[in-house]
């Protein structure tokens, strides 16, 4: 089931927890949006002071019950506490933070774009590690850990491609290569999910598709998803593995797909 949410803006991140769908906008207006998960209606705002215009990633962290959206104006995180009062704080990262991720420790995983680097917080800020990229990863875009502690990292630049990094930083494989539009190609591989299996869905934004990379780094082939006009431009990703629920970012909407178990489908139908 496919349900389309529509926004005047680009999408600056998304991500669902409970029967909330939260989307940032692109400006951000210093605030998240809250739909409900159901019936796709908006709900409420959160304010969030303080929040730069531009303001790429969002990510929800169920064991701590909040919210993290990166602040690339501002060289900073904010972090949302999901409770009566939407308590925030906000910490210092390193320059143009992109593409937030929580771990299965239930820390924060952030893409420091400008320094290329990748850092681990703790729910309040601390910082705990501190990942120098190689120099062939130019514009990081998105991580997320792996349980073997490697990174799954998005990036474009001289190459674009999504790399499988060491905890040292260095790249152990990688899928891609120079920009184009072919299956073995991405032209601006920016938000990744992965599924129980391994499998890597990735927004390919200029290419206006998703691909889905095999664990291996080996294949790929492309998810369709049946929607008005096609994808267009999609950039943030996330995926609910419980609720089989996936959230789509775009220029001007989200879409939501409801029961998808995996990515192992090459169409997904409204």
């Amino acid at each position: 089931m496919i349900h389309v949410i529509p926004q005047g803006n680009a999408v600056g991140g998304v991500t669902s927890l409970g029967d909330d769908v939260f989307v940032l906008p692109c400006p951000s207006q210093q605030k998240i949006e809250v739909y409900d998960a159901k019936t796709f209606t908006l709900q409420r705002h959160i304010t969030v002071p303080g929040l730069g215009g531009s303001s790429y990633g969002l990510t929800a962290c169920p064991h701590n019950n909040c919210l993290y959206a990166s602040d690339w104006d501002n060289d900073s995180v904010h972090r949302v506490e999901l409770s009566a009062n939407n308590a925030v704080m906000k910490w210092s990262v390193g320059r143009n933070p992109v593409g937030p991720s929580v771990n299965s420790e239930h820390n924060l995983l952030v893409v420091s774009q400008g320094d290329r680097k990748l850092q681990i917080f703790t729910t309040h800020g601390t910082l705990l590690q501190n990942i120098q990229q190689q120099a062939d990863i130019e514009r990081p875009s998105h991580a997320v850990q792996l349980p073997t502690g490697q990174f799954l990292v998005s990036h474009s630049g001289s190459l674009h491609r999504v790399c499988l990094v060491g905890v040292g930083g260095a790249v152990v494989r990688s899928y891609g290569g120079q920009a184009g539009s072919q299956l073995t190609q991405m032209n601006g591989p920016v938000g990744l999910v992965v599924d129980r299996e391994g499998r890597v869905l990735v927004a390919d934004h200029y290419n206006h598709r998703l691909l889905v990379i095999a664990q291996s780094l080996s294949s790929a082939h492309e998810m369709s998803v049946c929607v008005d006009g096609g994808l267009k431009h999609p950039y943030c990703l996330w995926y609910d593995q419980s609720r089989r629920r996936l959230c789509i970012g775009e220029r001007g909407r989200v879409i939501v797909i409801d029961n998808l178990k995996d990515f192992t489908a090459t169409q997904v139908n409204a």
